[in-house]
């Protein structure tokens, strides 16, 4: 099945949410505290929405999803690739020919799951949407950071933020709060516009699935590339993951790659 695996890329989306930088030299400005930058991270994430909906509506794109799958000797087993074109222009053409008093579907044409993304199912078949992911002071709590200092990306400065599982007995309410739990890894923060700009996440120890008879995830590494547009508009350039785990007595390593090419303004 599918879903386990779903499941762990789902769980990662709650780094790709959007964190904002003090002019002047980088190495001559102070390093903000901890809490200022989780803070504002907070704050950035309730904008995320609106900056995903704009991107959508005014630049075309061509989004690629590869996903390959691999047995215990590594040997591929099957190869899926989607392409999804973004096409904002069939969109305002699609409007301006609509009838007086019926509208035009204002996702025509765009990638609906760049908006919200892609539900995962776990072993349950229950959805996990982006809105579960949100970050929120029971999501932070769960995890200790670390400010280490100044990076540069893209040519523009960012905070490095470590991250890794609290000490103490963290709720495990669900599949979802499994895989929270037990993920670390790094981020860097656009300090102008504190969007998160980079990430990379890995499990720090296994996670069973319904006491490990439905299966297991031993390794998970997932890593994502965002890049600002000249009018100010965040989007995921690139995204990584490499899983290897069990469904039931099976074993297989799944490795995934989706990116944007083509990124245009049209509007």
């Amino acid at each position: 099945m599918k879903s386990i695996w779903q499941t762990v890329a789902a769980a990662a989306v709650l780094l790709g949410t959007p964190l904002p930088l003090l002019s002047g030299s980088i190495a001559e400005q102070p390093l903000p505290s901890v809490a200022t930058v989780l803070e504002r991270v907070a704050r950035q994430t309730e904008r995320e929405s609106d900056n995903e909906r704009a991107f959508n509506q005014r630049y075309g794109y061509t989004r690629t999803k590869v996903t390959e799958y691999r047995n215990a000797k590594g040997e591929l087993k099957k190869r899926e690739e989607k392409k999804i074109a973004n096409n904002p222009a069939a969109v305002q053409v699609a409007y301006r020919a609509q009838p007086d008093g019926v509208a035009a579907n204002p996702n025509l044409g765009a990638d609906k799951s760049e908006a919200i993304t892609e539900a995962s199912s776990n072993v349950r078949g229950k959805a996990f949407e982006k809105k579960d992911f949100s970050i929120n002071d029971d999501l932070l709590g769960r995890f200790e950071f670390d400010l280490v200092g100044r990076k540069m990306i893209n040519g523009r400065p960012t905070l490095l933020l470590d991250f890794k599982p609290a000490k103490k007995n963290l709720p495990e309410r669900n599949i979802k709060d499994r895989f929270i739990n037990k993920a670390a890894g790094q981020v860097w923060v656009d300090e102008a516009d504190y969007v998160i700009a980079k990430a990379e996440v890995y499990l720090t120890d296994a996670v069973s699935v319904v006491g490990g008879l439905v299966g297991a995830v031993w390794k998970f590494n997932y890593s994502f590339d965002r890049e600002r547009t000249l009018d100010g508009l965040w989007f995921t350039r690139a995204v990584d993951w490499h899983l290897e785990g069990r469904e039931v007595i099976l074993r297989r390593a799944i490795d995934y790659h989706e990116g944007k090419t083509g990124v245009r303004k049209l509007w």
